[in-house]
């Protein structure tokens, strides 16, 4: 059993330790949060220890590896530490909104042995890696093309928004891996378009965006085409279409149920689609738990890497950039 800590236990940090307290080949060997409550019921809830901090955990010889859900300002800072306290790492994206930061973590930490997994759980999910693997077995050709839909059902808090980096960085980027991972190859150049649709008096005051389209474009000619919306009033929309010289291979949304019903006054009414991402991705959160455990467990490197991580984080940055300036920009401009 690899016993995971959990650093952070918000809403996705609660959600990880009792995946990993579920989970038949690890267990979870305690919590720690800054604010003191939400620790302790957390490890009440699930009867593990209460670290009194973040030194504790990693001195714990009860504690063979650490999940990072903190702020995401403490990202980096806490890879460093638990890389030198020698305990494999499955942080939530993104590293840090500084790339130069990411940089010189990235320098830090180099050469390391450990496994350091990423939390672009998006890869885990069985449509979209089916997608990936519809181009990689040859069943839809030769890759032309990629479209990926990602869409919030409501606008988070303004305090998160304030604080959140941007949409490229905090939304975006989950589709900005998504598309790299789909894709095959690495993007050269990046367009974006951003506009202040849904709430434009907070996206002016945070210098930010609420729906924005990106263009990604491979060195040899492959597209990716994201776009994200902050409120779509009929669901969590999380879609993923890949098209070939022979075919093409779509991830579509899920609902709650199967059920299409059709009526003389309606055809083929639907159940609504998921709530939001701990719902739509409650399995692909499991199966990275478990792909987190193998790495581990198996000496391997892990399916989201640290590196995976800054190359997100590049996208990002080069989409804002291309709102800003009004031009396509290349990502060794950023890079």
């Amino acid at each position: 059993m690899l016993r995971i800590a959990v650093l952070g236990v918000g809403r996705i940090g609660r959600m990880h330790a009792e995946n990993i307290a579920a989970h038949p080949r690890a267990a979870l060997a305690g919590v720690f949060d800054t604010y003191a409550p939400a620790a302790k019921e957390v490890s009440e809830k699930l009867g593990v220890p209460n670290f009194e901090s973040v030194d504790a955990v990693l001195a714990s010889g009860d504690v063979d590896a650490v999940l990072i859900a903190t702020s995401t300002a403490t990202h980096a800072d806490l890879i460093e530490k638990a890389v030198a306290a020698g305990k494999p790492i499955l942080c939530e994206k993104p590293i840090d909104l500084s790339l130069a930061r990411v940089n010189a973590c990235a320098t830090k930490i180099a050469g390391t042995p450990l496994p350091i997994m990423l939390g672009f759980v998006r890869r885990f999910d069985t449509g979209h890696a089916a997608v990936r693997r519809a181009i990689e077995d040859g069943t839809i050709g030769d890759l032309h093309q990629v479209v990926i839909t990602s869409r919030d059902p409501g606008m988070a808090p303004a305090a998160y928004i304030e604080v959140s980096g941007g949409i490229f960085r905090d939304m975006t980027i989950h589709d900005f891996d998504m598309a790299r991972f789909i894709l095959g190859e690495e993007v050269t150049e990046v367009s974006a378009t951003g506009s202040r649709l849904v709430d434009p008096a907070l996206m002016a005051k945070c210098d930010d965006y609420d729906t924005v389209t990106v263009v990604l474009t491979t060195a040899s000619g492959k597209q990716a085409i994201i776009n994200n919306s902050r409120r779509a009033v009929y669901g969590y929309d999380q879609r993923v279409e890949a098209l070939g010289s022979a075919g093409m291979a779509v991830s579509d949304n899920r609902r709650l149920n199967h059920l299409r019903l059709s009526t003389e006054a309606f055809t083929d009414q639907a159940a609504p689609l998921m709530n939001f991402f701990i719902d739509r991705y409650a399995d692909a959160f499991a199966a990275e738990i478990g792909a987190f455990v193998d790495a581990v467990e198996q000496g391997k490197t892990p399916p989201v890497t640290f590196e995976d991580g800054r190359q997100a984080l590049i996208l990002a940055d080069a989409a804002l950039r291309s709102v800003r300036e009004g031009r396509v920009v290349k990502t060794s401009e950023v890079a």
